[in-house]
């Protein structure tokens, strides 16, 4: 089986969809389940098993025809071709109410992804404990990104303070942000950026059921 990047262009979706399939192999590793086809993965994934198939492609070939996929092995192969086979050192910066809350999710170091530092612009905040961290001013990023050897950056400030952070992170030299504020930021071109947005799945809901799940032409 194998798990090493056989086309660069990978669409976005198929990233996300591979994410998906991650979580829900670890769901079916947990009930006990040691082989699964593509059919019944992709009905638990809400997609159809030749879209699994074509996900799967980009990284080589898996399974055995007749029999399905070793749900193990399969895990393995897609973490490691998403490279979340490692350790990914990461900066908070807003330690608010959102801040304490991510620090609180068990589910980031359990996957790989370990905050190592945080960060606030806050003198009240500054110097306190939390989760064996010590809160630190956000002028102070770059020499920790430096020591600490950080990759990603986390926004968790109120919206109007994103931006600001944002600015910090990049002089710091980090290139990959995940922004959970409710609001856009502009980095640079080299510069990734991953948006949480709560009210974009909310307006969504809040459509759904106002229109009773039916159909609007775009036209």
């Amino acid at each position: 089986m194998s798990g090493q990047l056989k086309n660069k262009n990978v669409p976005r979706a198929t990233i996300q969809r591979l994410a998906t399939y991650v979580q829900v192999l670890e769901t079916f590793a947990r009930d006990g389940v040691e082989v699964i086809s593509s059919n019944p993965l992709a009905v638990a994934c809400g997609v159809n098993g030749s879209q699994v198939r074509k996900d799967l492609a980009y990284f080589g070939e898996f399974g055995v025809r007749g029999v399905g996929y070793n749900v193990a092995s399969l895990i393995s192969s897609i973490t490691g071709a998403l490279g979340v086979d490692r350790e990914w050192r990461m900066a908070l910066v807003g330690v608010g109410n959102l801040g304490r809350a991510i620090l609180n999710h068990g589910d980031f170091r359990a996957r790989g992804f370990n905050i190592v530092g945080i960060f606030d612009c806050d003198p009240f905040k500054i110097g306190e404990i939390m989760h064996g961290l010590e809160v630190r001013c956000t002028d102070d990023l770059k020499e920790h990104v430096i020591h600490d050897n950080i990759e990603i950056g986390i926004i968790t400030t109120p919206p109007e303070r994103a931006q600001r952070a944002a600015l910090h992170m990049v002089e710091a030299g980090l290139t990959s942000i995940l922004n959970f504020a409710p609001a856009r930021i502009n980095v640079p071109d080299h510069v990734h950026v991953e948006y949480v947005d709560f009210f974009r799945h909310l307006y969504t809901l809040a459509f759904d059921q106002s229109h009773g799940h039916e159909e609007v032409s775009l036209e």
